[in-house]
């Protein structure tokens, strides 16, 4: 059975994206993480994804999923299910989930036929995740750059104390650094 993993990027200082917005930053590497051994072991057992509809709408390129690196079931969380969906192919499909969170991860589960569903987005999206005790594992990259401002992944979160056991730490070449995670329950 696959595993619900909560995924990020995030600077040194704790941020998922810059001021204005912007993730480029924490991105320098994407062509080289998608060749490391990290890169193709997440592609490889990823079943389905699901993410936060800012995540889905950041791209400026209408056309973003053709490139995407995982092309499998993508799960978008949303309030309102866009007017003009995004054309499938084989392999990638788009699912907009108005239901919440709880409902996106079990039609990824089922879309996903044993693989893993990498929870992909935002922090609002991480923190949900977080306060339903959602996922199996967290695997955050840290990049070596301070934005000194933006998103924080963790920040604001009135929850209990979330317990994690580590489990691998890589580092990558780009000076990312990979960090794996079990959820103590």
């Amino acid at each position: 059975m696959g595993k619900v993993i909560l995924g990020a990027t995030i600077s040194l200082d704790g941020f998922i994206n810059d001021r204005n917005g912007s993730v480029d930053a924490l991105y320098p590497d994407l062509a080289d993480w998608r060749e490391s051994e990290m890169g193709k072991e997440s592609i490889h057992n990823t079943g389905a994804v699901v993410m936060g509809w800012n995540s889905y709408a950041m791209a400026e390129d209408p056309d973003w999923y053709v490139d995407y690196e995982y092309q499998v079931p993508i799960f978008v969380l949303t309030h309102q299910v866009p007017k003009k969906k995004p054309k499938e192919t084989d392999t990638i499909t788009f699912t907009f989930v108005t239901d919440g969170l709880e409902s996106a991860i079990r039609q990824a589960k089922e879309a996903a036929g044993g693989k893993d569903v990498n929870i992909i987005g935002a922090a609002n999206t991480a923190q949900q995740c977080l306060k339903a005790g959602l996922a199996d594992e967290l695997h955050v990259d840290i990049m070596p750059v301070l934005l000194c401002g933006g998103l924080r992944l963790f920040e604001n979160m009135d929850m209990e104390r979330i317990q994690l056991e580590r489990i691998k730490v890589v580092e990558l070449p780009g000076g990312r650094t990979h960090l794996r995670f079990r959820f103590v329950r």
